[in-house]
């Protein structure tokens, strides 16, 4: 039962018990400032939106070892760069600090100092949203009412520049990297695999037969260590391999056992984008005319090659691995756009065909066909009549 009485030293003590019915206490040195918050507790409880005042104090350090805790579902590179982001960004201003007095306007000045500090608007973002999804626990674990992060502006996230190589460029980039490189460099720009993919791949995920890869696989570099897993949002999948490309890999793989790699580094371990970078990659994109062009950008190279072949954009997600269509056409719209061009013309040469001509339908701007087309068509309608007329059974 919520009460409010006056104490022996002359203080007004409100008390009252929660949900679970322990008791709670606090004490005012006016009986109107003790009735108010014991009213604002009480609403509180009505609503749902009470906490315990003493869930409220951990402190954020105490609370990220706690959430940490509840990501083993994810990645080792999330988990490791979530931990890379809370050691050098999150927990030097917010370690200390207790849940509770976690403020809305202390984060957004957060974020603004971040920024100013020369760090990009990726690395400000992804920062801003380990805090976020602790605070998001919080909220779930009723140590604090709403999460204080929520709606903070952020800087804008920048789109990098995508480079498209087209045939002629991948087989001058191929060449360069030297004959005992250049199948890797074919496979990267016409299947789309990404780099730790491609590493894990093995004999028995060659479908010749069918010209596909069965991508189930992906091995990436933590802290030095190789981690083998699922590949990226765990999105296992069939990759159509072109015939020429199919033939290669056919003839590179003859002698090697099915859990053999399909691609291996010179001394036959993993083969690692650094070193690949380093030793052949970067020399070789320097010698065809593109610096800068990284192993990534033969994953855009494969999906720009695709829609040119005339792949929709479900094909194009389902190559790439995307969890959604929805994710292709945010990442290549551009590409798409080209695909429109061709829809338009496939359209008018269709309307053509119809007429059985090339000619084409004069339309005033208003919309209203002329007068020479209305007696074309005019005489459309009336050699069909003719013909239901000819074609009537007789009575």
């Amino acid at each position: 039962m919520a009460s409010v009485k006056k104490r022996p030293d002359g203080k007004w003590r409100a008390r009252y018990r929660d949900p679970a019915g322990k008791e709670h206490a606090r004490h005012f040195d006016r009986k109107v400032d003790a009735e108010r918050w014991l009213a604002g507790v009480e609403t509180a409880k009505a609503r749902g939106e009470w906490v315990d005042p003493a869930r409220a104090r951990i402190t954020v350090d105490e609370w990220s070892q706690r959430w940490t805790g509840t990501l083993g579902q994810l990645k080792h590179t999330t988990r490791a760069r979530y931990a890379g982001l809370l050691r050098r960004h999150v927990l030097p201003r917010w370690g200390r600090t207790p849940l509770a007095a976690v403020s809305h306007a202390d984060v957004a000045t957060w974020v603004t100092d971040l920024s100013a500090e020369g760090l990009s608007a990726s690395t400000v973002r992804q920062t801003y949203r380990v805090l976020s999804l602790m605070l998001d626990l919080a909220v779930k674990d009723n140590r604090v009412v709403r999460n204080p992060a929520k709606g903070v502006r952020l800087p804008p996230a920048r789109i990098p520049d995508k480079l498209f190589l087209d045939h002629r460029q991948v087989e001058a980039f191929a060449a360069a990297c030297g004959e005992r490189d250049s199948l890797v460099i074919y496979t990267l720009a016409y299947t789309g695999l990404r780099w730790g993919e491609l590493a894990a791949l093995r004999v028995r995920r060659v479908n010749l037969l069918r010209r596909r890869l069965d991508v189930a696989e992906a091995v990436t570099e933590v802290e030095g260590h190789l981690v083998f897993d699922t590949p990226k949002s765990h999105q296992c999948r069939s990759v159509p391999l072109p015939r020429f490309l199919a033939d290669a890999l056919g003839r590179h793989i003859v002698g090697k056992a099915p859990d053999d790699r399909v691609f291996t580094a010179p001394g036959g371990g993993v083969l690692r984008n650094n070193n690949f970078r380093r030793d052949v990659f970067d020399r070789a994109a320097v010698a065809a005319g593109l610096p800068g062009l990284t192993p990534h950008e033969l994953r855009h190279t494969a999906a720009s090659l695709a829609v040119a072949a005339g792949a929709n954009v479900k094909a194009v997600q389902r190559m790439l691995g995307h969890a959604s269509a929805a994710m292709t056409l945010d990442v290549y719209a551009g590409l798409f756009a080209d695909d429109l061009d061709a829809l338009a013309d496939r359209l008018d040469q269709a309307a053509s065909d119809s007429r059985g001509s090339t000619e084409t339908p004069v339309i005033r701007a208003d919309g209203v066909r002329t007068a020479a087309d209305q007696v074309r068509t005019g005489r459309d309608r009336k050699a069909v009549r003719t013909r239901r007329t000819a074609t009537k059974k007789p009575a």
